[in-house]
């Protein structure tokens, strides 16, 4: 009885909750934090965050002609790039389980003038609306963590990727160093919640933010599990000292 019970619980930071609440609560969370969403990623990462996207870019082999998923691409950072490097004759198509951070990412990608090669999809990561071997590319930055069943939605980006294909994960990770690991700590729980309560009026979502990247699996865990599923030839690449990891797979 209790195995069962376990089964059907998660982790929503560090609360132990239903597992069939926890999209809705992660939803809240990002409703919440949409509108101003690029501003904090700007404020909190010191803008580092647009290096790690770069680096994804440039590990991404993309080409014109190539069909991209950016995956929980919430504001289009990524998807802005890939819709330049496919072309008139490629596709991105940016997927979000959240409508708040589809609407702000389609928004923005019009206001730059990024219309015709890419489509808006409101698609949950674990059972995705795409036929099998269908994108040449598949991307998820800062996205990963916040899945209820990550091997359930690794499964999923498998089926829909192309032979030949490749995978890239983009998320927040584990320190390699103790001594950056403990300073790493005490900003996450003490000043990110402050500087989310003071931008955007609310500490608590940023709180969760914090405990998210904890509860994520570490990078050699996370390699593990990319091949569980069938991914090969996978690797991971630490950034900024192991506070950000690039998982890469392909699909043979």
């Amino acid at each position: 009885m209790n195995q069962q019970s376990d089964s059907n619980q998660t982790h929503f930071g560090y609360k132990t909750v239903d597992k069939d609440n926890k999209a809705s609560m992660v939803a809240g969370v990002f409703h919440s934090v949409a509108a101003k969403y690029d501003l904090m990623n700007d404020l909190l990462s010191m803008g580092i965050h647009r290096i790690w996207k770069r680096f994804t870019i440039d590990c991404s082999g993309v080409r014109a002609g190539h069909r991209v998923l950016d995956l929980a691409g919430g504001t289009g950072d990524l998807a802005a790039k890939f819709s330049r490097l496919v072309g008139e004759k490629g596709q991105v198509v940016l997927a979000d389980i959240n409508d708040s951070m589809l609407k702000v990412g389609r928004d923005k990608l019009r206001d730059k003038g990024i219309v015709g090669n890419v489509d808006y999809v409101q698609a949950n990561a674990e059972c995705l609306p795409f036929p099998d071997n269908h994108f040449d590319l598949i991307t998820i930055a800062f996205g990963l963590r916040n899945v209820t069943d990550k091997d359930k939605a690794l499964a999923s980006m498998f089926r829909v990727l192309k032979p030949g294909g490749r995978l890239l994960v983009l998320e927040f990770s584990k320190p390699e160093i103790e001594a950056l690991s403990k300073a790493y700590d005490l900003y996450s729980f003490h000043v990110l919640p402050k500087v989310g309560q003071l931008v955007v009026g609310d500490a608590e979502s940023y709180k969760y933010l914090a405990e998210s990247i904890r509860m994520h699996p570490d990078q050699d865990t996370l390699k593990g599990m990319m091949e569980e599923v069938g991914f090969e030839q996978v690797t991971y690449h630490n950034l900024t000292g192991g506070i950000v990891a690039l998982h890469r797979g392909f699909k043979f």
